[in-house]
């Protein structure tokens, strides 16, 4: 099974990327008119995070641009594993990569923060690439074959895939050592996994281990992203965010949560169109926590002031 997966990535590869991405836009397309359940996640989520600020045509159209990114994803990520650095010109540029080496002149490693944007696995293959491997923190996926696959397509270029279960050692040897982590940061977590923080004026269960691996190991945190421009893509490295380190580690995990969700969030209102909208970023509740009342709850941000699109 796997070396037929890889044999027909093997084949896309040979087609012309506008060709690719066309096709995906179509895909894209037809599974918005088709699949009723994820176009209406997409669309509950849009209006709880826009709805009084953009109206239901501009809203859907978000939700149709959303679909077509996704197929163009899809059809790229058979590309990715036969990339070479030479692809990349005129392909993917980046900005801000002053802030990725000056970090690392500090000899601590640096922890990227990241969500679901853009096409988010280009971005990785972008860094290994580029001379600068990752340790990306996944989860297992549920089927063992098409785990396989995807790790195959993910360390191709370099990088290397660190199971979310098993991950805070091995990430603290890798930051010792001066690499980098890079920690996708918006998805939903359960209750004894995260911390509940404001994203889009709601409170979003979010994994605590980036807070917890900044805190311990004093890395650097920077949030990147990879931005879609027609058939062309854009890498975005911003400034370093803060780390606050008071020795009161329940507030710190939640302040902290907070600033890399907020970097999430401004760059989700900037580019609402690629962000990963079909995902139930806010099914678990802090009144649903089994442990509410108690020391072993997870801890609930205090209300924050609901910010507008720019």
């Amino acid at each position: 099974m796997v070396v037929l997966l890889k044999s027909i990535t093997c084949l896309m590869n040979q087609l012309p990327l506008p060709f690719l991405q066309a096709a995906g836009r179509g895909l894209g397309r037809l599974a918005y008119r088709i699949d009723r359940r994820h176009r209406d996640i997409a669309l509950s989520n849009l209006r709880g995070a826009f709805g009084r600020e953009k109206g239901a045509r501009e809203l859907a159209s978000i939700a149709v641009r959303l679909f077509e990114n996704l197929g163009m994803n899809m059809m790229e990520f058979s590309r990715v594993p036969w990339l070479k650095r030479g692809n990349l010109k005129g392909y993917v540029q980046c900005e801000g990569f002053e802030n990725l080496r000056e970090a690392l002149k500090r000899g601590k490693g640096v922890i990227f923060i990241t969500g679901h944007l853009g096409n988010w696995e280009l971005m990785a293959a972008y860094y290994g690439l580029k001379g600068y491997p990752l340790d990306i923190v996944v989860r297992d996926l549920d089927s063992p074959l098409v785990d396989d696959f995807v790790r195959w397509v993910r360390t191709r270029s370099g990088n290397r895939v660190v199971p979310k279960r098993k991950s805070m050692r091995e990430l603290l040897r890798t930051l010792r050592g001066g690499g980098i982590v890079g920690i996708l940061l918006d998805q939903n977590v359960t209750w004894s996994e995260g911390v509940f923080v404001n994203f889009f004026g709601k409170l979003a269960c979010t994994n605590k281990g980036a807070a917890l691996l900044a805190v311990a190991s004093g890395s650097p945190v920077i949030p990147t992203f990879i931005v879609r421009e027609g058939g062309r893509h854009r890498i975005i490295i911003g400034r370093e965010i803060e780390v606050v380190n008071s020795g009161e580690r329940r507030s710190d995990v939640v302040e902290n949560t907070y600033r890399f969700t907020r970097a999430i969030e401004d760059m989700v209102r900037r580019y609402p169109d690629q962000w990963f909208w079909i995902h139930q970023r806010w099914k678990s509740r802090p009144e649903n926590d089994p442990r509410r009342g108690t020391d072993m709850a997870a801890p609930v941000q205090e209300p924050v002031k609901v910010r507008k699109s720019r």
